[in-house]
């Protein structure tokens, strides 16, 4: 089914979250959007400590097929890199992921903080085929904002500054992350915007999607 029959029968897309190393925890904006949001559920990677490469690309590979809509893919940290994985091995060309934000990636070839990172070494360098926003810290310790501008770049990424956030997880104490909302709400292309206005579903995170993402990482 393509985008726009999907907008067509006015249906929400599913926001997967793709968590990092170690998972996410109570207090982390990707659990609290799961609890807030419609239609927004994680995919369960394991091997949270031992993180393994091929694996984490399969399970967010199942959890695609298995939505009956188009999927919007959220993910944070080492999931940015399971994802980038994932397009580089499956080249879909579907059109079943509409988008994805890309939240806080981190080095994992030339300054990596913990030796597991490496093993989804090298970072992938293809354009994503798909629509997406890299968010990155001004003084996140695990990539310098420099790098990630350029990540970005090769991702064929829009780039939002999220200022000073650390590593935008639990520790940065980010609550709902209205800013992180927002972004995700300009993923949504017109078609799905126009059927959630239609069918009375709102967008997602309250926001609406009236400004650019090159404006927001301005």
């Amino acid at each position: 089914m393509t985008t726009e029959r999907f907008a067509e029968a006015g249906q929400a897309p599913l926001i997967l979250t793709v968590p990092g190393l170690g998972n996410s925890g109570p207090g982390h904006w990707q659990t609290i959007w799961e609890d807030v949001l419609p239609n927004c559920r994680r995919v369960d990677l394991g091997l949270w400590e031992e993180p393994h490469r091929n694996t984490w690309v399969n399970k967010i590979n199942l959890a695609i097929q298995r939505a009956d809509r188009p999927v919007v893919l959220v993910a944070h940290s080492l999931g940015c890199l399971a994802v980038a994985w994932w397009a580089e091995f499956e080249r879909p060309r579907d059109g079943k992921v509409i988008g994805a934000l890309l939240v806080a990636p981190p080095d994992v070839e030339e300054r990596p903080i913990d030796r597991r990172l490496t093993r989804f070494a090298p970072c992938p360098q293809g354009e994503l085929p798909f629509a997406s926003c890299l968010v990155a810290s001004r003084n996140d310790p695990y990539m310098r904002i420099g790098a990630a501008r350029r990540l970005a770049d090769a991702w064929g990424s829009q780039f939002a500054d999220a200022g000073e956030a650390g590593h935008i997880n639990a520790q940065s104490d980010l609550g709902e992350w209205a800013f992180g909302q927002l972004l995700l709400d300009q993923l949504l292309p017109t078609p799905l915007r126009d059927a959630q206005n239609a069918t009375g579903i709102g967008p997602v995170g309250n926001f609406r999607p009236d400004r650019s993402l090159r404006r927001l990482g301005a």
